[in-house]
């Protein structure tokens, strides 16, 4: 099959992941992205020129310009545990100049609709607050949003493994950075975890990162399925199963994303916890050339609605935001990169609930009166159980 041999590149090395995948360690200069007939030619970035700086009462925390090998990361709550936490780590590592990448078997290529729209998302699937929620009926969001000028966003989500109904539904937690219009030109970029069976063959949390230029129509895809994003880590599997997961009423699992345009060479960077994954190359898109300006937190759904019954698929942890912390699903510290390449928390949150007697949001500020933690900042809990009896 074509798609496979230009997908899997030769591997320097190659890993067997508990879960089934087979990691591969591909030369960092072979990887997918160079496929794109824009990057040919492209030098790898391997490191940001800028990175943004931390705000504290109005004060700058931390020069803009990075001259260390590592940077400071957020504050962690005493009941979050954190880091690169993936299930391939357990049979080993990838070596330096190199990126791991699951492999794309036969079986992940014919579950897919299409060879076609393999590794893609259904045009119009992102939720847009002058949307009518009718438009897209099979799409259940519970999303906070902010619309301006951005240059970037910061966050902390807790990872869960919510149950998924059908094979051919997911439930996602993530950011989006968003620019242009919701027609043929948005562009988007995003990243968080998610359970997608018809995807990646299991149930597993997964992280995942998406971009497109043209509104889900012919560019970008999940991961590295197709060529445009560059990896630069050689220690974090885009699309790799996360080890550990958030316990209800227990250990919460937790991780920091910071995504932001870098201001020398435009290009839009990611930072898992505290490294740096990789990049989307400026050239990728028309609108996110300059800035967003739209910037969404939240979950999905998708929801097939077979026979006229909602789908029992979770959104998050499967509780409403209301049980708060331990039981529901969070996004904290959540921050904005403005103009002067500053981080900012975000403030005045639109909302975006398709069904709220199925998936819900309540956002806040400040200290979180349910936990004897730090400071969250901007906050939400978010998620839902899906159908019950006021969700028929």
């Amino acid at each position: 099959m074509n798609l496979l041999k230009r997908l899997n590149k030769h591997p320097v090395k190659s890993i067997k992941s508990p879960d089934g995948d087979i990691i591969d360690c591909i030369d960092i200069s072979h990887q997918p992205a160079f496929d794109h007939p824009s990057l040919k030619n492209h030098t790898i970035q391997m490191r940001p020129n800028y990175h943004p700086n931390s705000i504290s009462d109005g004060n700058i925390q931390a020069s803009s310009k990075m001259n260390t090998s590592k940077h400071e990361s957020s504050s962690t709550s005493s009941d979050d545990h954190k880091g690169i936490d993936q299930l391939w780590h357990v049979n080993g590592k990838c070596p330096k100049g190199t990126i791991p990448i699951r492999r794309t078997k036969k079986e992940d290529v014919l579950r897919a609709t299409s060879v076609k729209r393999f590794g893609k998302k259904s045009f119009a699937t992102v939720a847009h607050p002058s949307v009518n929620n009718d438009a897209t009926p099979h799409y259940q969001y519970a999303i906070a949003y902010v619309r301006g000028e951005f240059y970037g966003t910061k966050a902390t989500m807790n990872i869960w493994r919510p149950m998924v109904q059908k094979s051919s539904e997911l439930s996602l937690s993530q950011v989006w950075i968003l620019g242009g219009s919701f027609d043929s030109d948005l562009n988007t970029i995003g990243a968080g975890w998610q359970v997608y069976p018809e995807l990646y063959g299991d149930y597993n949390s997964r992280f995942f990162i998406y971009w497109t230029g043209d509104a889900y129509q012919k560019t970008g895809c999940y991961d590295l399925m197709c060529s445009g994003f560059i990896q630069t880590n050689n220690e974090i599997v885009i699309g790799g199963s996360v080890l550990s997961i958030s316990e209800y009423q227990g250990h919460q699992k937790a991780i920091t994303l910071l995504i932001w345009k870098d201001g020398k060479k435009g290009n839009w960077w990611m930072q898992y916890e505290d490294e740096y994954l990789g990049y989307w190359p400026s050239t990728l898109f028309s609108h996110l050339t300059k800035s967003a300006s739209l910037i969404e937190w939240g979950g999905e759904v998708v929801n097939v609605a077979l026979n006229g019954q909602h789908t029992t698929t979770q959104m998050g942890s499967g509780q409403f935001p209301e049980n708060g912390f331990r039981k529901a699903s969070y996004f904290r510290q959540i921050q904005i990169v403005d103009e002067s390449n500053a981080l900012r928390d975000a403030k005045d949150f639109g909302k975006i609930i398709t069904e709220s007697n199925c998936y819900n949001i309540q956002t806040g500020t400040g200290m979180d009166t349910g936990t004897d933690v730090k400071l969250w900042g901007s906050y939400f809990y978010y998620g839902g159980p899906g159908q019950n009896l006021n969700c028929p």
